[in-house]
């Protein structure tokens, strides 16, 4: 596999971003496998969103050489209230995610963030030079990517501490290639910053398109205030718990208004996660209301529900099989005791 083939790759849906372009490609120039990471808090339950299209998206990295990092970051998730803030149910979860991200993406290697601090005892010293460089109105800009307003007048003073620490993992993970959704794009642009003057490795960024919830939208044409698929919200989005039943009632309750295809959750679901993992995409139909179609590109299937060519029952119909052909695997494989299902449910 060539240059250009890898990054394509890297850049295949749902990247929305690559900081930079021209730098990954001198990346893999100088670096046949270089080193990737996200990192993920441990909350609720997993879903399409947090564990598949993310999931996804880490394999098309592998598929390019790179070596990747699950990064599993218990202590984010402690400062960030997240399961109650209750260490011994944070470390009963990981253990799910980690199965879960080991299904998904086997050649992944999963890290906690608890082991990194104990074996990098140096951490803790360089987060406090890192926060030398970080104002408090940075640092207060910042915490939106923890789902926290910049305006909050009371905050504990820990929570100042996650995006530092965010930082800062990155270094310590030896990071090439930072990856995540667009909501934590803050924190790679304030790494690119400070970094250099750490005289440290400044990682490329790679931002995917959070996948949305299924309810309509409150702006179906503004696409910044779109809903992304949340785990405290049973109804926005498929668990990858949810029975076969459940997955297709919850996609036929979907929002697909006809022929509309901005912020389309039923589209985006086709265009990531559908057609990443198939090469076509059937709808069957009566011969009355046109027959079976088949799509081998997904530019075409939308051009198509654009032009009423394919009716929203048709297309929610044929999204919520694909998905139970992606997920049912998934959840029969990935056992879930009735102790933590309550657990987790309890502390979503």
């Amino acid at each position: 596999m060539d240059i250009l083939e890898k990054v394509g790759l890297i850049e295949k849906p749902p990247t929305k971003e690559v900081v930079t372009h021209d730098e990954l490609i001198e990346l893999f120039k100088t670096n046949s496998s270089p080193k990737h990471y996200i990192g993920l808090e441990i909350s609720g339950f997993l879903h399409l969103g947090s564990l598949i299209s993310t999931g996804f998206k880490i394999n098309d990295f592998i598929k390019a050489g790179v070596k990747c990092t699950v990064f599993l970051a218990d202590w984010h998730t402690l400062i960030n209230d997240k399961l109650g803030g209750d260490w011994d149910i944070i470390t009963k979860v990981s253990k799910y995610y980690q199965n879960a991200f080991n299904l998904v993406c086997p050649n992944a290697e999963i890290v906690l963030g608890s082991k990194l601090y104990e074996e990098k005892t140096e951490y803790w010293t360089d987060l406090i030079k890192f926060t030398k460089h970080m104002s408090l109105a940075r640092t207060m800009r910042t915490l939106t990517i923890m789902g926290r307003s910049e305006n909050e007048e009371k905050i504990e003073l820990a929570k100042l501490l996650y995006p530092p620490m965010q930082a800062v993992d990155i270094h310590y993970l030896d990071v090439d290639i930072a990856h995540a959704g667009m909501d934590q794009r803050k924190i790679h642009m304030l790494v690119r910053e400070i970094f250099p003057k750490m005289k440290w490795k400044v990682p490329v960024a790679v931002h995917h398109k959070l996948l949305p919830g299924l309810s309509k939208p409150a702006d179906i044409n503004n696409s910044q205030t779109l809903e992304k698929m949340s785990k405290s919200d049973p109804n926005s989005g498929i668990f990858v718990h949810n029975s076969d039943d459940e997955i297709k009632k919850k996609i036929n309750k979907a929002w697909c208004e006809e022929a509309n295809t901005q912020n389309n959750p039923l589209l985006e679901i086709a265009r990531t996660i559908i057609f990443h993992e198939f090469n076509e995409m059937n709808v069957e139909r009566p011969e009355k209301f046109g027959g079976n179609i088949s799509y081998i590109d997904y530019n075409q299937l939308e051009t198509d529900f654009a032009e009423k060519k394919l009716h929203p029952g048709d297309l929610k119909q044929t999204v919520g099989s694909y998905l139970i052909k992606i997920i049912s695997p998934i959840r029969e494989k990935l056992n879930l005791s009735e102790e933590l299902h309550e657990i987790i449910q309890k502390n979503n």
